[in-house]
């Protein structure tokens, strides 16, 4: 690479409390941040669940008046959002505990970024610097709490939101939705069912997987996704056995805040993909990744053969590009991963509308290959079977 291709904006994360049983430091980090009276948001899967109860129990016995808001699509919606910041506004809450999976830290960190604006939500998209549009006084503090090992949006300064009208799935940026403290407890994931274990698991590896392959350069992430996807390959099949391994499931944990560390380098085709179809059909976000990732991978082998050879070593992995595809299609089939898209009944019929919306998905630019809707259409139909 020519210097003159040296320019890239690098960010790291936030404050991050990592450790089993550390999930009891929640009062404590909420009141540092100047919350009184927190809405805990979570997806409506766990708002039954006992960790929840005991999150919103820790808040309360600390002295906060602590509320929850659970009305969370496992992909969320522009609908959950405004009924997300009525309930925030209605309460007079001055913070927000984003908890749970990506569904539920996403629509927490869009809830306090919301809170404040006047603007409609999609003034903010990640388009060029159309963050600057909102107001920062108007964003409440975030403390987040990941209870799966996947999105990492716990470190991310976006959120994602599927648009009911458009059903498409939009990306909004602010630095300041950044969580400012990340409390990382392995046991709050114990309890995933095994599909989730898996699909989760999966999207932490894609995020590391096409940040280290995508057309951009930024070296440190690079770094962070070749150690993270290291961590997958050796922990991922532990944690999905053993639900109990209080060390798998804290190593998956530190894969998937990698992977969200390492995406600022960009996506690409997989994630292009999958985000149509999820909202289209609501799909689970890491599994339609894990289907389409071996057509995505070959359809770019071209750009990224001699990389994956590198990485492939670095993984212990023989064969190159080609032992890396057997490895990949080797964890999916141990994870229970379906072979196709057939699986997750989306039909051929919208075959062209999920390869027009590809190429205007905003993680479309990052693939190793310029993504044509010739290119875009092949991995589909790969993806398909």
């Amino acid at each position: 690479m020519q210097g003159r291709h040296m320019n890239a904006n690098w960010n790291y994360p936030t404050s991050i409390k990592f450790g089993s049983g550390r999930v009891k430091e929640l009062p404590e980090h909420a009141r540092a941040l100047g919350m009184k009276r927190p809405l805990l948001v979570t997806d409506k899967a766990l708002a039954g669940l006992p960790i929840t109860s005991n999150a919103l129990a820790l808040l309360r016995g600390g002295g906060l008046d602590a509320e929850i808001f659970a009305e969370v699509r496992s992909n969320p919606s522009d609908e959950n959002l405004v009924a997300g910041v009525a309930a925030y506004r209605a309460g007079k809450h001055d913070g927000v505990i984003a908890f749970g999976g990506g569904s539920g830290l996403d629509l927490g960190k869009l809830v306090a970024f919301m809170s404040g604006q006047s603007r409609p939500v999609w003034d903010f998209e990640d388009v060029g610097d159309w963050w600057t549009r909102a107001d920062p006084a108007g964003i409440a503090p975030i403390v987040a709490v990941p209870t799966t090992a996947g999105t990492g949006s716990e470190v991310g300064r976006a959120g994602v939101i599927t648009d009911t009208k458009a059903h498409v799935k939009k990306v909004i940026f602010h630095p300041k939705m950044m969580p400012a403290i990340v409390i990382c407890d392995p046991e709050l994931s114990v309890g995933m069912p095994p599909t989730i274990t898996a699909g989760t698991g999966l999207d932490a590896f894609a995020h590391c997987l096409e940040a280290y392959c995508a057309a951009s350069y930024h070296p440190l992430a690079e770094g962070v996704a070749v150690e993270g996807m290291r961590l997958v390959k050796e922990y991922l099949p532990r944690a999905y056995k053993t639900p109990g391994d209080i060390e798998a499931r804290g190593h998956m944990l530190s894969a998937a805040a990698m992977g969200a560390t390492a995406f600022q380098k960009g996506l690409g085709a997989i994630h292009a993909l999958s985000h149509p179809i999820g909202a289209l059909y609501d799909t689970h976000h890491g599994m339609t990744n894990a289907v389409v990732m071996p057509a995505v991978l070959e359809a770019n082998r071209a750009a990224i053969e001699t990389k994956i050879a590198r990485l492939a070593a670095y993984l212990g992995i023989s064969g190159g590009f080609d032992g890396f595809m057997g490895f990949v299609r080797e964890l999916r089939a141990e994870l229970k991963v379906p072979d196709t898209l057939a699986a997750f009944n989306v039909p051929r019929d919208d075959f062209e509308r999920i390869v027009a919306m590809s190429l205007e998905d905003p993680t479309a630019g990052g693939n190793p290959l310029p993504l044509t809707r010739e290119l875009a259409a092949r991995m589909l139909d790969a993806a398909f079977g």
